[in-house]
């Protein structure tokens, strides 16, 4: 993308009372001035007026036509989220006074901007760093409270501050270490503190793997917590995702194995976003795809946190028999809930049911409702997602995620360096190392274009 250009962009969302058109760049005023019309006599253009001001008028094409009245909204560099001279012209939602505006901007000199190119402006401008640019991204399509806090703290800049804060204080420490290099000669010359090296290092460490830790927090509470329900065939899994998501998402029927493939949805329960999964049913089958359905089953109770292992109340114990070797394995670290299904139709819990004291067994009916209200309290239970506050740093990014791992990796190389006295130049290797990856984070020496293309392409257009 030429940063260099005037750009344009639809911002609001199709089928509204009102739209939105931004522009951003050095031409921004001009070309909005190309296009309108003030109200009123002897009015000054928008190049006249001051910033953070509304001025109505019209929008009028080529031929003097009036396309529509609106208002227009000035913000002059550097005081814009761009950082640019900006415009945002605030008309009426049809699609036909939107494309007319947008191709009468393009024809002016401007271009469509493409996904989150606003944002990435602004970051590019010293607006925002690269975390707060990426938070922008998640505020848009949170979907809880939750989520929509850890966006905000983001966006703020709470966590990178923390971050930045720790990595200067690192880099003081390495530019010392270096400085003994420039004296390699005296070896009795130390500039950096080996004590209060491994100090900081093991505060970092603190910090950073906390931040780590908090990544399966943050993974559950931005794409939801995932949920896999198993069990036999014709047991009522899809008949229970239905009841779940009060939505006819999958195809219910008596034949066996009418689930062959992963069927997946997300519904929010007191907060706190599941994401379920309707898997095959287990049975031994000669049906190739029928096979290939039922490993997925078994590779998504693995990526799952909670698995809701579905059993028919009428042949409980002959269902649960067959099937404990092969689920119970995989439950070792997950939260695991038994539904007995068609509760309705037998009333007795079963006996001897084996291995299985500690588990949490329900009776229910996901045809008839019966014992749906306290599933969903047990899923929240199991979940046990701790209250975000305002000032919790969570982190919800892989490429975050990322790159603390790796930070943290070389700290402990430095640690172990220290330890053994190794020389100079090789903790400042490390150090360098964790430098690095720190600043992958808040943008400090991310500079290629393939990078930040990979970040902002999946922004909405406008934003």
């Amino acid at each position: 993308m030429n940063t260099q250009d005037t750009i344009c962009a639809i911002a609001t969302a199709p089928g509204g009372a009102i739209g939105i058109i931004r522009i951003s760049g050095k031409h921004a005023i001009s070309v909005a001035d190309s296009i309108f019309i003030p109200a009123g006599k002897h009015s000054p253009s928008l190049a006249e007026r001051e910033a953070y001001t509304l001025t109505f008028g019209q929008i009028r094409d080529d031929n003097g036509n009036i396309i529509d009245e609106v208002l227009i909204s000035l913000f002059k560099a550097p005081h814009s989220y761009t950082g640019e001279d900006s415009v945002e012209i605030s008309c009426h939602g049809s699609r036909f006074i939107l494309q007319e505006t947008m191709q009468l901007l393009i024809r002016k000199g401007c271009r469509a901007a493409g996904p989150g190119e606003f944002t990435q402006r602004a970051f590019l401008n010293g607006k925002m760093d690269l975390s707060q640019a990426e938070a922008v991204a998640d505020l848009i399509s949170s979907s809880s409270a939750a989520t929509h806090r850890m966006a905000i703290n983001q966006m703020r800049g709470g966590f990178s501050r923390e971050l930045t804060q720790l990595r200067n204080k690192l880099l003081h420490l390495t530019s010392l270490i270096e400085l003994e290099l420039d004296f390699s000669d005296h070896e009795e010359l130390e500039f950096a503190n080996r004590d209060e090296l491994k100090n900081l290092t093991m505060q970092i460490e603190r910090v950073i793997s906390n931040l780590i830790r908090s990544f399966s927090v943050g993974n559950a509470l931005k794409n939801g917590v995932p949920v896999a329900i198993v069990g036999q065939t014709n047991a009522g899994k899809s008949t229970l995702l239905n009841t779940l998501l009060n939505d006819e998402k999958a195809i219910v029927s008596d034949i066996h194995g009418t689930t062959r493939d992963i069927i997946e949805d997300t519904v929010n329960i007191e907060g706190i976003t599941f994401r379920f999964i309707d898997t095959a049913g287990i049975r031994n089958t000669q049906d190739t795809i029928e096979s290939i359905g039922i490993a997925r089953s078994f590779h998504k109770m693995e990526q799952a946190s909670i698995i809701l292992w579905v059993v028919d109340a009428t042949e409980a114990e002959i269902q649960i028999r067959q099937l404990s070797d092969r689920i119970l394995p995989l439950c070792h670290d997950k939260q695991l809930i038994i539904l007995l299904n068609k509760s309705d139709k037998k009333t007795a819990m079963p006996e001897n049911l084996p291995h299985l004291s500690k588990q949490k067994i329900l009776p229910i009916s996901a045809q008839k409702h019966i014992g749906i209200d306290r599933l969903r309290s047990l899923l929240v239970e199991a979940a046990s997602l701790p209250d975000i506050n305002s000032s919790d740093h969570i982190v919800t990014n892989v490429r975050h995620y990322e790159a603390l791992s790796h930070a943290n990796e070389a700290l402990h190389r430095v640690q172990d360096g220290l330890t053994i006295n190794l020389p100079s130049d090789l903790i400042s290797q490390d150090l360098r190392e964790c430098l690095f990856h720190l600043a992958e984070i808040v943008g400090g020496e991310v500079t290629t274009d393939e990078v930040l293309g990979n970040i902002f392409k999946h922004f909405c257009i406008g934003k």
